[in-house]
């Protein structure tokens, strides 16, 4: 049976119980001993892994070529197309994971809200979320809603062979930032003002979008996916102490709805320096890094039990090779005494990025490292 022929658990990818960590996907099976996956358990590896958050996408040549005139949204709907784009890193780079081509509001998209990807600007909402009465457009997502991301994934588990799938879904809070903002923010004020002054809607609003997202999660583990990443990109906007009260009780509680199928789950946000530990404490098994904070001290922050993942500060690899192998050295140098380690940029991979450059680095890397 293909991973595209399995059988979504009965509740599994909706309410009920996740399976039990024996269940597992072939290819979820056929990736188990893959050096990414050895280094999200904390175990000995062959070499440090590597993979690039946005390595699938916009930096790339033959991503521009194929979806030149396609929307975004609409983009992430067609299989073969998400299937090519997932794959043309792999084969670029060699990276150690392919990660999931789509965006974190497709699940939104999928329960028919009203928004849209603009270029240049990002997730726009048509109508925000920032009144009970707002909570109703909020359904929730089954895994017809996103059919086409079962068939894609099942289609890439035939390709990568032994290459694992990392899935992904932003977090409840980020998702809420734009649904209550209307958009990209830099300030977060409504999202704020909600967060502060209704804590009981927000709280609500967050299980909801907790709920969403642990289904779409649920989606592609179930089709295929061996590990998952939870995005929480603007969560570095709130203090720590908002962020046990108001925002972890969400975002454990997509952890929590995954456990049970014993894939790793990664947690990563952007200027979380003073969050770490808390991210580490809502579930995650690795935590990523951005590049404000050196691995050794982002270890200590986190404390033991947990993988680390990143984290080359992107704007490196525009300097001369040179630099960017010394710069490497010195991520490499406090990863040393970690306990398992993925090797990643800080961030996203920059639009006016050289191809070449990101597969030299990942060359670098596994030759730096390989045991």
């Amino acid at each position: 049976m293909s991973a595209i022929d399995l059988p979504l658990t009965p509740g599994s990818a909706g309410t009920g119980d996740a399976p039990s960590q024996g269940q597992q996907t072939k290819q979820q099976s056929r990736t188990h001993d893959s050096a990414f996956l050895k280094a999200c358990r904390r175990e000995p590896v062959p070499h440090t892994p590597v993979w690039f958050m946005r390595q699938a996408g916009r930096s790339l040549p033959e991503y521009l070529k194929v979806r030149e005139g396609i929307p975004m949204l609409e983009s992430c709907m067609r299989p073969e197309l998400v299937t090519e784009i997932t794959l043309q890193p792999v084969r670029r780079h060699k990276v150690d994971a392919a990660i999931y081509f789509s965006d974190i509001v497709v699940p939104l998209k999928a329960i028919g809200l009203d928004l849209d990807i603009k270029p240049g600007v990002g997730p726009v909402v048509a109508e925000p979320i920032r009144t009970r009465a707002d909570l109703a457009r909020l359904r929730d997502l089954t895994p017809e809603d996103v059919h086409y991301v079962t068939e894609a994934i099942g289609m890439l588990t035939g390709e990568l062979g032994d290459t694992p799938l990392i899935g992904f879904a932003g977090a409840p809070f980020t998702l809420a930032s734009y649904l209550v903002e209307g958009g990209p923010s830099r300030s977060h004020e409504h999202t704020k003002a909600l967060m502060y002054g209704d804590p009981q809607l927000w709280a609500d609003l967050l299980d909801r979008l907790a709920e969403i997202t642990s289904t779409f999660l649920k989606v592609q583990i179930e089709a295929g996916a061996s590990a998952v990443q939870l995005f929480d990109s603007w969560v570095g906007a709130l203090a720590p102490a908002d962020y046990r009260r108001s925002v972890m009780p969400a975002s454990a509680k997509v952890f929590d709805a995954v456990a049970g199928y014993g894939v790793p789950r990664i947690h990563f946000g952007v200027g979380t320096g003073e969050l770490l530990g808390l991210m580490g404490e809502a579930g995650a098994d690795v935590v990523g890094v951005d590049w404000r904070v050196p691995l050794d001290e982002a270890a200590r922050r986190v404390g033991p039990g947990k993988a680390l993942q990143g984290n080359l500060d992107p704007a490196v690899l525009f300097a001369s090779r040179e630099v960017v192998e010394a710069k490497t050295d010195e991520v490499l140098a406090a990863a040393e005494g970690l306990e398992g380690h993925v090797f990643n940029l800080g961030h996203g991979v920059m639009p006016a990025m050289d191809p070449d450059a990101l597969s030299r680095l990942v060359e670098y890397v596994h030759t730096r490292t390989a045991v």
